[in-house]
C-alpha cells in the first residue's frame, strides 16, 4: 500500500474511512469535489489519495480550502462556500473531464404533500433516481387537517367554475372512505380472528393494511404524498427539464421548488436544467406532446375505447426460446455468436430444454435471479387495471412502460369486501358521481381532470420487457405479502407467456398463487422476531 508521511495522513484523515487499506470510503466531501475527484481519477496513475492530496488540496488554484472547512484535532469538516465550489467544479469539468462527472456526486430530497400524479411523475426515472414513498397500505387517510383532507387542489381547477364541484367530489370520496374505516376492520376482524401465536402489534397491523388495501378506491389522485429521493446529480436535472415541459402547475411548481433546493447543495450538477441548454429540451418535450396528442385525436376520431382483459400479450418473439438458449452458452465458448445460434438452431426440443434446465434448477428462492441471457427475449403487453395496481407496479423501472392519462372511460374495480360489508350500491354511487365530475371539469381542463379520479378506477398502460425483468416481476409481486389486485395481473402476465412458451417459464418457480386473505401477516410475525433480535442484541 502507498504509504503517507504523518503530516499528510492528518491531511487525508478526515475524508476517508481508512489510509492503509485498497477499500475506502470518502466522506467529510462536497458532492462537488467526489465527483471532480473521480473523474480526475480515471485519468491519472495516482492513487485516488494522492490525487486528492496533491491536485485538489494543496493546488492553491483550486480553492479547496475554502470549499472544505476541516479542523484538524475533530476531523470535522463542512461545506463553507458553495459559490467557490461551484468554480471548482468549472475548472475540473475544464480541466479533467465531462458532465458524467454529474453522475458521481447526488444529493437526498424530500418532497411532501404532493399529488399521486405528480408522485408518479418522481418516480418516472428508470436509472439514477431511487424514490421511497408513503405508502396508502401504511397510513390512514380519514382525518381531516386544518379542516381540510389530504389532497391537492389544483390551482386551475380552484380558480375556474369547477372549484366547488372538485372540492365536494374529493370530501365526498374522503368521507366513504372515513366512514368505512372502522365497519372495515370489523368485518376483517371476525373474518380473520387473531391467532394465539401472533402477538397484537402484528395483528393489528396486519389488520390496518388489509383495511387500508380495501379502501384505497377511494382515494383520488389528488391524494397527497410524501417521498424521498436519491440520485445521481445529471439525474436530478434530467428530472427537472422533464418536470418543467409537463403541462400541469403542480410538477412545474416542485420542479421549481426542487431546483432552488438542490442549488444550495450540487448548483453545478442541475445549472443546465432550465438555461441555454435546458429551454430548448423543454421546448422539445412540450412540443412534441402537444403535437401527438393533436395528431392522434384526428387519427382515432370517433373511435370508442375497446373492452379489453386486464392483461393482454400484445407480441412475443417467436424465436425467443432459440435466442435465450443461444445467450445462455455463448459466454462459455470462444465461438462467435453465429456459430452459437447455428448450433441451437439445429437442437430438438430436448436438448434446449436441458441447457435451460442446467441455467436455471438451482435457483433456491426469488432473490436468485436467472442470468443476462434471458434478456434476449422479450414481451409486450397491455395492461388494464386500477390506479392502485398501476401505481404498485410502477416501481418496476427496468423495463419500457408508457401510460395513458388517467380517466373514467374505462370503469372501475370494486373490492369483494364491499358486498359482504353491504357498501357495494353506495361505492358504485360514488363512482358514478366521480364520472359526472370528471366529464364536467375535463370539458375545459382535461388534463386537471385527472385529480378527481380515484385510485378505483382504471388505467391503460403499455409494459415491453425481458424474461428476465419478467421472472423478477412476477416473481416478487406474486408474494403473499403483495395487494391481490396486482398479485393477479401478476399472475396473468406469468400465464399469457406460459400459454406461448411454456419451456421459458418453467423455472419460474417462486410465482406464488394461494390466497392467504390476511396478507401482511406472515410479514409482521417476520417482523416481530426481527424486534426480539435486535432487543436481545442491544437491549431495550
Amino acid at each position: 500500500m502507498e504509504q503517507f508521511s504523518k503530516e499528510e495522513q492528518e491531511i487525508l484523515r478526515p475524508f476517508f474511512t481508512n489510509l492503509d487499506k485498497p477499500v475506502f470510503v470518502l466522506k467529510n466531501l462536497p458532492e462537488v469535489v467526489k465527483g471532480a475527484l473521480f473523474s480526475r481519477y480515471s485519468r491519472s496513475d495516482k492513487s485516488l489519495r494522492r490525487v486528492l492530496l496533491e491536485e485538489f488540496i494543496k493546488d492553491e488554484k483550486m480553492g479547496f480550502k475554502e470549499i472544505v472547512g476541516h479542523q484538524a484535532e475533530s476531523g470535522v469538516s463542512q461545506v463553507v462556500a458553495i459559490r467557490k465550489a461551484e468554480e471548482f467544479y468549472d475548472r475540473v469539468l475544464v480541466g479533467f473531464g465531462d458532465d458524467s462527472v454529474a453522475e458521481l456526486g447526488g444529493a437526498h430530497v424530500a418532497v411532501e404533500d404532493v399529488s399521486n400524479i405528480t408522485s408518479v411523475i418522481l418516480e418516472d426515472s428508470r436509472i439514477g433516481l431511487s424514490p421511497l414513498e408513503k405508502s396508502t397500505r401504511y397510513v390512514w387517510y380519514d382525518k381531516k387537517v386544518n379542516g381540510k383532507y389530504a389532497y391537492y387542489s389544483d390551482e386551475k381547477i380552484m380558480q375556474s367554475r369547477h372549484a366547488d364541484l372538485f372540492t365536494e367530489t374529493c370530501d365526498m370520496l374522503f368521507d366513504s372512505y372515513a366512514e368505512l374505516v372502522e365497519p372495515t376492520k370489523k368485518y376483517l376482524n371476525e373474518q380473520f380472528p387473531q391467532e394465539e401465536n401472533v402477538s397484537d402489534r402484528a395483528y393489528n397491523s396486519t389488520i390496518k393494511a388489509k383495511t387500508c388495501d380495501v379502501l384505497r378506491v377511494f382515494l383520488p389522485a389528488a391524494t397527497t404524498t410524501n417521498l424521498g429521493l436519491f440520485g445521481n446529480g445529471r439525474s436530478f436535472e434530467y428530472l427537472l427539464t422533464k418536470m418543467y415541459s409537463n403541462e400541469l402547475t403542480e410538477p412545474q411548481n416542485v420542479a421549481a421548488s426542487m431546483h432552488a433546493e438542490l442549488q444550495k447543495v450540487i448548483p453545478s450538477f442541475v445549472k443546465r436544467a432550465r438555461d441555454q441548454f435546458g429551454m430548448p429540451t423543454i421546448e422539445f418535450m412540450h412540443e412534441t406532446r402537444k403535437g401527438m396528442r393533436q395528431l392522434a385525436g384526428k387519427i382515432f376520431e370517433g373511435t370508442k375505447p375497446q373492452k379489453e382483459k386486464e392483461v393482454t400479450l400484445v407480441s412475443f418473439d417467436s424465436k425467443a426460446e432459440e435466442k435465450v438458449v443461444a445467450a445462455a452458452l455463448y459466454p462459455f465458448t470462444d465461438l462467435s455468436h453465429k456459430q452459437v445460434q447455428e448450433k441451437v438452431r439445429k437442437m430438438n426440443a430436448t436438448e434446449r430444454k436441458q441447457v435451460l434446465k442446467e441455467y436455471q434448477f438451482r435457483r433456491q428462492n426469488r432473490r436468485h435471479k436467472p442470468y443476462r441471457g434471458f434478456e434476449h427475449a422479450y414481451y409486450e403487453f397491455d395492461l388494464l387495471g386500477n390506479y392502485g395496481i398501476y401505481r404498485d407496479l410502477h416501481r418496476h423501472r427496468m423495463l419500457t412502460q408508457q401510460r395513458q392519462p388517467l380517466t373514467v372511460k374505462h370503469g372501475f374495480n370494486i373490492p369483494t369486501e364491499f358486498k359482504a360489508l353491504g357498501v357495494e350500491e353506495k361505492y358504485v354511487d360514488a363512482m358514478k358521481e366521480v364520472a359526472s365530475a370528471f366529464n364536467a371539469i375535463a370539458k375545459d381542463l382535461p388534463k386537471e381532470a385527472q385529480y378527481v379520479v380515484p385510485f378505483g378506477y382504471r388505467i391503460r398502460w403499455n409494459v415491453c420487457l425481458n424474461l428476465r425483468e419478467l421472472y423478477h416481476l412476477v416473481e416478487l409481486r406474486s408474494t403473499i405479502q403483495g395487494h391481490p389486485d396486482y398479485r393477479r395481473i401478476a399472475f396473468k402476465m406469468f400465464d399469457e407467456v406460459r400459454k406461448v412458451q411454456p419451456a421459458l417459464v418453467e423455472w419460474m418457480k417462486f410465482v406464488v398463487t394461494k390466497d392467504i386473505g390476511l396478507e401482511r401477516l406472515e410479514a409482521e410475525k417476520e417482523y416481530d422476531k426481527r424486534i426480539e433480535e435486535v432487543k436481545k442484541k442491544y437491549g431495550g
